[in-house]
């Protein structure tokens, strides 16, 4: 594997964590969002990565896809918020900012070890550089 192909690897890894942060992120800023375009409470998003292959070794990793988790809203009775049912239930996100929170720290430092391993590919490359000049 060469210096840009491990570099190729640690970039995809970073992006595919900033989409997962962008992700999380919309979730912790929507936690109590109770009404939506769509007309019911915000749904939580996660991200589905996928191994990218370069014949038989793994190239990387992008995002397959952005889902909406299905989990049902939590009810509160709230009778005089001005989203309440004709029961007095109010709908309100299934979204865990503590859960969110660890993803979100995950997520930093998945990012943080792609930039390690992308800095480390750089320095070596510049070192077998130096070798080859002397």
């Amino acid at each position: 594997m060469s210096y840009f192909d491990i570099m190729n690897v640690a970039a995809t890894g970073m992006s595919a964590q900033r989409i997962r942060i962008t992700a999380i992120s919309s979730n912790l800023a929507n936690a109590q969002t109770t009404k939506t375009a769509d007309g019911g409470p915000y749904k939580r998003q996660d991200v589905v990565f996928q191994t990218i292959m370069d014949g038989e070794n793994a190239g990387g990793v992008k995002v397959k896809n952005v889902i909406n988790d299905d989990k049902p809203p939590i009810l509160k009775y709230e009778p005089d918020h001005p989203d309440a049912d004709e029961e007095g239930y109010v709908a309100y996100p299934n979204v865990n900012p503590i859960e969110e929170m660890v993803n979100m720290l995950e997520a930093s430092r998945s990012y943080e070890a792609n930039t390690t391993v992308l800095n480390t590919a750089k320095q070596l490359a510049l070192k077998a550089i130096e070798i080859g000049k002397a």
